[in-house]
């Protein structure tokens, strides 16, 4: 069996490192002679995950001007509106590569949040048409992100599988049959404990996630956020570990946060995690936090399986279906317009503390199902 998985941007983010690895490791265990190949944005980048016979490069080609290719592009987009022989050429990493495989599993589960993808259709009819398996691992998709062409293409796929609640009953409205719902891969990944760094307060040391992501879609959320930080430092004693988890040209956490340390260094409480860390490496701090506040998913993810109390600076369904699976409602997960109200992130963060562990036996007791949940993802394969 050969399998490829495919749109992924690379490993700098750290939450598609851990659908990859944690994916990889389900696979090799039920399947140990399974092949797995993994097209990559940033194949230097996935050196560093276990179990992947190969990794290759999957880079968008340009058509070269006034080639055979440009011109029978030029024609079939401006005669006949038909944009698919270019994809067929941008996308031919993948689409030349259908024949050497079994299975595909498309694992960018966040590409169908960002608006129409007509070259992502045009790639999963290729593999159709061949007749090869296809499934989408680890979706998530709002009610604003759905169209006629994005749900017929979504019928394309052999499997679906939903990573929460809202994604799978929205899909189920839409008569998308196809649909099962698992949890996210990325609970199952293992962790690394380095040493402490100084400045670390074992059991009293609360990790803050921040995001160009997250300020680019509500530009007054970091104001707030450096005001909840002060609100932290001025009304308990816990250090603050400020915890990158994707690290990207012009979208890099790190550089966000170095903002947040310089701003708050003298006051001898906060520290910041390197930039250099991979996906358990960096569970392995979050693990041993006594809170964690955070805007990317997968921090939060390695937050809530290590059972260490959460509130999400959300943005997108998947937080909002990941905590009603663990708590059955929103639970301290904020959305976009609320990040930049300080009077809203204090009140959260008061409650954060308040229910710190009422918290505790929630994910204590709802962690080991939901680890089942994203195990069952391999029966779908």
């Amino acid at each position: 069996m050969k399998i490829l998985m495919f749109f992924h941007s690379g490993s700098t983010n750290r939450g598609c490192e851990a659908i990859v690895r944690t994916a990889a490791v389900l696979i090799k265990e039920k399947y140990p002679k399974a092949i797995i190949h993994l097209a990559s944005g940033n194949p230097e980048s996935d050196k560093i995950i276990p179990f992947l016979d190969a990794v290759f490069l999957d880079k968008r080609r340009s058509i070269k001007k006034y080639s055979i290719p440009w011109f029978i592009s030029a024609f079939k987009v401006k005669l006949l509106n038909d944009e698919n022989y270019a994809f067929r050429k941008i996308y031919a990493d993948i689409i030349d590569s259908i024949p050497n495989y079994d299975i595909f599993l498309s694992i960018g589960g966040d590409n169908y949040c960002y608006g129409e993808q007509p070259g992502i259709y045009e790639i999963d009819r290729c593999i159709k048409k061949a007749g090869k398996k296809l499934i989408l691992w680890g979706a998530s998709i709002g009610k604003e992100d759905l169209s006629e062409p994005k749900i017929e293409d979504l019928k394309l796929f052999d499997i679906v599988l939903a990573r929460e609640p809202l994604t799978y009953n929205l899909l189920k409205e839409h008569k998308i049959q196809n649909v099962k719902q698992v949890a996210d891969g990325a609970f199952l990944l293992d962790k690394e404990e380095l040493p402490l760094p100084e400045g670390w307060q074992e059991g009293n040391t609360i990790g803050f996630n921040f995001s160009p992501l997250v300020n680019a879609k509500n530009q007054k959320s970091k104001e707030a956020a450096f005001n909840l930080v002060q609100h932290i430092i001025e009304t308990t004693d816990m250090a603050i570990a400020f915890t990158p988890h994707v690290i990207q040209p012009n979208n890099d956490d790190y550089a966000v946060l170095l903002e947040f340390y310089s701003q708050f260094k003298d006051s001898g409480r906060v520290l910041i995690l390197p930039n250099n860390l991979n996906a358990t490496q960096y569970k392995g701090y979050i693990a041993r936090m006594r809170f964690f506040i955070g805007a990317r998913t997968h921090a939060t993810i390695a937050a809530y399986s290590s059972l260490v109390p959460t509130m999400v600076l959300g943005y997108s369904v998947k937080s909002k279906g990941i905590a009603i699976d663990i708590f059955g409602e929103e639970k301290l997960v904020l959305n976009l317009n609320e990040i930049s109200n300080t009077e809203i992130l204090i009140a959260k963060f008061n409650e954060l503390l308040e229910e710190e562990e009422q918290l505790k036996v929630v994910l204590k007791n709802k962690i080991p199902e939901i680890k089942k949940m994203a195990i069952k993802a391999i029966d779908f394969i």
